[in-house]
């Protein structure tokens, strides 16, 4: 990792450092409403390679993290399915920044506040690298994505739709 953009460590960060974990950092100019779409097209990668951290909940307000690729929606008839939910929905930006200790727009999932399950389209593992945010707005670091199943314990669900 030669090449640091003056880009200081997050928890995520320290939680991948800290399990040996190799990741290269992708720093690029953090649009408002941006989303995953624009993070890829800055760094000229593939939209469905770049993963966001969803922080939702099921009907109890239990909180829960959805790993979902950058150009596809949440299916949350067909996550809650899967999960044993009644149902899911997004959490509010607050709600989710509280849960988390991020800031939406730049939830990482790896050293969240809380401890939350993690839920990953099953696709995602069939990838052999993903970019996922750093903990921070603007930050992106590329990871293997067992790294998720390994680090976080995350359950393959296919809930994916195309946007």
């Amino acid at each position: 990792m030669s090449r640091k953009s003056h880009v200081s460590e997050t928890p995520a960060t320290q939680l991948l450092r800290a399990n040996g974990v190799v990741f290269t950092e992708h720093p690029y100019e953090y649009l408002e409403h941006g989303g995953a779409q624009h993070s890829a097209e800055v760094l000229g990668l593939d939209p469905f390679t770049v993963v966001k951290t969803l922080v939702m909940e099921d009907q109890d307000a239990k909180p829960l993290i959805v790993l979902m690729h950058g150009n596809r929606t949440v299916s949350t008839k067909n996550l809650a399915r899967q999960i044993g939910a009644k149902s899911v929905m997004p959490c509010k930006p607050e709600v989710a920044n509280r849960h988390s200790g991020y800031l939406v727009g730049g939830t990482s999932p790896f050293a969240t506040r809380r401890a939350m399950p993690v839920y990953i389209e099953s696709t995602i593992l069939e990838l052999p690298r993903i970019v996922i945010n750093g903990g921070r707005r603007g930050y992106l670091v590329g990871v293997d994505p067992q790294v998720c199943v390994k680090l976080l314990g995350a359950t393959s669900v296919q809930c994916a739709l195309a946007e």
